[in-house]
């Protein structure tokens, strides 16, 4: 009956208990995994609690979220030039995660978007730092290149992004380019001059080996004295032979019923 009566009565000391108690359940921070919480006091760092669990604490204390987990970043596809020059279109996978919430929480005014945007200018550093194709027929031959070279260009754009996202308490688990290709404008044109340099480097394997073909069979011929050949006519067996190892169609046998001389 007491209690009812203070209620009804409004006495001070209920409405200061029950105001107490309000603010008291602001003191209590859930902390779930992989998570964590950055507590501060009227504009003060005092610290961040990264073990799950229930706590309770001063219920002044101003609690900011920041995720613990490994996060993917698919970055849009941006045109760039290469070393060269050439218009590209490139994208970059990135995994990251928070390490140093103090970091990610004041030393930069948004650290996803932070994340965004540095990865994007290292993307757009890399690609000017090395061709697309390797182009040695120009005086271009280049060790690294975009194309070829996935796992030292992945390390070096890991290496680069991680310094730049370093100032954010983030480290960089994995970086690679998830999209490569030529600008729209000249993808036409550079498909049919790698075509075209796929074409020579084959014609000049066929060459090389039907030149040791030819070099064994003369050999062997005067090895083993099954025919006599004077220079003209292993000159004309040489050209015979080059025409049927390196023509692109099959050759049409000629039975010759004569002498070696008609």
């Amino acid at each position: 009956g007491s209690i009812v009566f203070s209620i009804q009565q409004g006495n001070p000391i209920y409405l200061i208990l029950t105001a107490i108690s309000f603010i008291g359940f602001f003191g209590f921070i859930l902390v779930n995994p992989n998570t964590s919480k950055v507590v501060l006091l009227f504009g003060k760092y005092v610290g961040t609690i990264k073990e799950n669990g229930l706590y309770w604490a001063n219920p002044f204390f101003t609690k900011k979220g920041i995720s613990l987990r490994a996060s993917n970043f698919d970055s849009e596809r941006l045109k760039v030039n290469d070393k060269l020059g050439n218009p590209i279109m490139i994208s970059t996978i990135l995994v990251w995660r928070v390490t140093d919430t103090y970091k990610a929480a004041f030393d930069v005014d948004n650290y996803e978007n932070f994340v965004r945007v540095q990865t994007d200018a290292a993307v757009r550093k890399l690609a000017s730092m090395y061709p697309y194709d390797n182009f040695a027929d120009e005086g271009h031959d280049e060790d690294i290149t975009l194309r070829s070279s996935v796992n030292e260009v992945s390390e070096a754009l890991e290496k680069e992004i991680e310094e730049r996202l370093s100032i954010a308490g983030i480290e960089v688990l994995e970086a690679r380019i998830g999209y490569l290709a030529y600008a729209q404008e000249i993808a036409s044109a550079m498909l049919k001059r790698q075509q075209a340099t796929a074409i020579v480097a084959a014609r000049h394997k066929i060459v090389e080996g039907a030149v040791s073909m030819v070099e064994m069979a003369l050999t062997e011929l005067s090895k083993k004295n099954i025919v006599d050949l004077d220079d003209e006519r292993k000159a004309a067996m040489v050209s015979n032979l080059m025409v049927i190892l390196c023509g692109d169609k099959e050759a049409t046998p000629i039975v010759n019923t004569g002498t070696l001389n008609h």
